[in-house]
């Protein structure tokens, strides 16, 4: 097994590939990893750190190639490779490509993912190394550009080839996730639907979307929209203005920053519009769709137009549609006739579950 796995500067994506290898490695499967930057310093000691990109075009094309060669050879003897790269550099040179055509075909690579984190997140841990001199603009353009360039070169160099487009995680990492889907590549894929912004401030429904993702994670591998989530950051953004401040706080991890209102309002396009490309694309990279419907303390139920777009992209991707409808009244016409299945509680679909999907 070679994955390629691909991912913005600010990702820290060594530390979580390291910790899916220790997953690997408890799991009898001795996993090499090769970080590509790590591999290009050692190659050019009298390069500081932090300043490869620094560098002259040619010499950094020629120390990428020679790097590569090395991770071609290594692929031939390692049982199995995971390769830690870009697939784009943004740079005082501007855009360029960060691998070559020529050796990702030497490579033969199985599956490519491309890993993806909150634009809070990644701003924090660039602030924290001083790395990147930033907006979160850049930062949300950045990100796109890494997605459809990975989709690019996995498809330009072998379509049969799985990509797929990773969340680090918020409440939880998914390097559990990544290792299920690298090796346990029979297992069925869901997709996660559930209300978001128009739940965010009802506690007890929360909780139950919070129980139901946990359950279903348990039993498949689960793309899930809530591993990343941004959609709140315009909505605090302007209260804020509305109420007279020019900053919202938000909680990255353990700790609280702060951010421009006006600068999170002039990405609420680029956020609206990732989200809806993002989960349909999460969508056609599972095999399944899984959406719950909870119930409002009116006993109505809590389902959103962005959850019925879903529902209905899934469908027409003839994916298999599931729907675990909880409230009171009785779904709609539009909902039971692109169902697959309507259950009324968890319960009762991972019974269904287990019968169908899980024993296969």
């Amino acid at each position: 097994m070679i994955v390629v796995v691909t991912g913005m500067v600010g990702l820290d994506k060594k530390s979580y590939l390291e910790t899916v290898c220790r997953i690997a490695r408890q799991n009898g499967n001795e996993v090499l990893l090769c970080n590509v930057g790590d591999m290009m310093y050692d190659e050019a000691p009298d390069v500081p750190p932090g300043k490869i990109l620094d560098i002259s075009l040619k010499r950094l094309h020629s120390l990428r190639r020679s790097v590569f060669k090395d991770i071609i050879v290594k692929a031939r003897q390692a049982p199995h490779l995971i390769v830690n790269t870009h697939a784009t550099f943004r740079w005082r040179h501007g855009l360029f490509p960060a691998v070559d055509f020529d050796q990702m075909r030497q490579l033969g690579a199985d599956m490519y993912v491309c890993l993806i984190d909150g634009v809070t997140t990644m701003h924090q841990r660039l602030l924290e190394h001083r790395a990147v001199e930033h907006t979160l603009k850049d930062l949300i353009v950045w990100r796109e550009e890494e997605i459809i360039s990975t989709e690019m070169l996995c498809k330009g160099i072998d379509e049969t080839a799985p990509f797929y487009c990773l969340a680090r995680g918020v409440e939880e990492d998914t390097t559990e996730t990544f290792y299920r889907l690298a090796f346990e590549r029979h297992a069925k894929k869901a997709y996660l639907s559930f209300p978001m912004t128009a739940v965010a401030e009802m506690d007890t429904v929360l909780a139950e979307i919070g129980r139901f993702r946990s359950q279903m994670k348990r039993h498949f591998i689960c793309f899930d929209p809530g591993d990343l989530e941004e959609a709140v950051l315009p909505l605090h953004a302007a209260r804020a203005k509305r109420e007279g401040r020019g900053h919202i706080d938000v909680e990255v991890g353990d700790r609280q920053i702060q951010l421009s209102a006006d600068e999170v309002l002039q990405i609420e396009r680029d956020i609206n519009s990732q989200i809806y490309a993002r989960d349909f694309l999460l969508i056609d990279q599972a095999d399944m769709i899984v959406s719950f419907i909870p119930a409002m303390s009116d006993g109505r139920a809590a389902i959103s137009s962005g959850v019925e777009r879903e529902l209905q992209h899934a469908h027409e991707a003839a994916k298999e549609v599931y729907v675990i409808w909880t409230a009171q009244q009785h779904p709609s016409v539009f909902i039971t006739q692109t169902a697959s299945a309507v259950f009324r509680t968890v319960a009762e679909a991972l019974t269904f579950f287990e019968k169908r999907h899980l024993a296969e």
